[in-house]
């Protein structure tokens, strides 16, 4: 996939550009069939200032950040119905490399709860995708319908900085396809948490 958005020509988004972009874009997915919404997530850490429940997290409040999630429950299920109501649905690849990071181990948590409230997400081991990657790790990727993909950036903290829309028809169907597959290897979300996180001592965050 990496190949492919190389050779191919995208837009640079500053954060604000690509957050209204996106915005605008994806409560109109459902005009392109059954395409839907596809996200791969690859990196292992992530800062989500902000987010009350991840704010928790960070500061080493974990069973705060646990209600915090389980309090978003009437949020996600409204948000998945209105998606449902635009017509498309909301498909993720997580990449997740062992022992599971503090940030994934909060993450996974979020994900399951919007598993529950209608988010169709699974899980990848690392080494399940090596070939794919060759050296480099995979970007993390955004698609919405046919209408444009999304190489979204951070930067070296790992906060969101923007994006590179793509909007070529070949890619998107292409990179697609890739992040379908790779989906479809995967195992379920809620089935991986109960074996794999369900059972991990509170993360221990550094500097927290």
């Amino acid at each position: 996939m990496r190949r492919l958005l190389i050779e191919a020509s995208g837009d640079r988004l500053a954060l604000d550009d690509y957050l209204e972009d996106f915005d605008k874009r994806f409560w109109n997915a459902g005009s392109f069939g059954e395409a839907g919404f596809w996200k791969f997530e690859r990196q292992q850490s992530f800062r989500e200032p902000g987010v009350e429940s991840w704010e928790a997290f960070f500061r080493g409040d974990w069973d705060a950040s646990l209600a915090l999630i389980a309090g978003q429950r009437s949020h996600y299920e409204q948000y998945f119905q209105k998606i449902a109501d635009h017509g498309f649905g909301l498909h993720r690849v997580r990449v997740v490399e062992e022992p599971v990071t503090p940030y994934l181990q909060w993450e996974l948590h979020l994900l399951r709860l919007k598993e529950q409230c209608g988010e169709d997400t699974r899980i990848v081991q690392a080494d399940a995708i090596s070939l794919l990657e060759s050296g480099t790790q995979l970007p993390e990727i955004a698609i919405i319908g046919s209408s444009a993909l999304y190489e979204i950036i951070y930067d070296d903290d790992g906060t969101l900085a923007g994006g590179v829309r793509y909007t070529d028809g070949r890619l998107i169907a292409e990179c697609r396809e890739i992040i379908r597959g790779i989906h479809r290897s995967g195992e379920q979300l809620d089935s991986f948490f109960k074996r794999r996180v369900l059972s991990l001592p509170p993360p221990e965050v550094e500097g927290a």
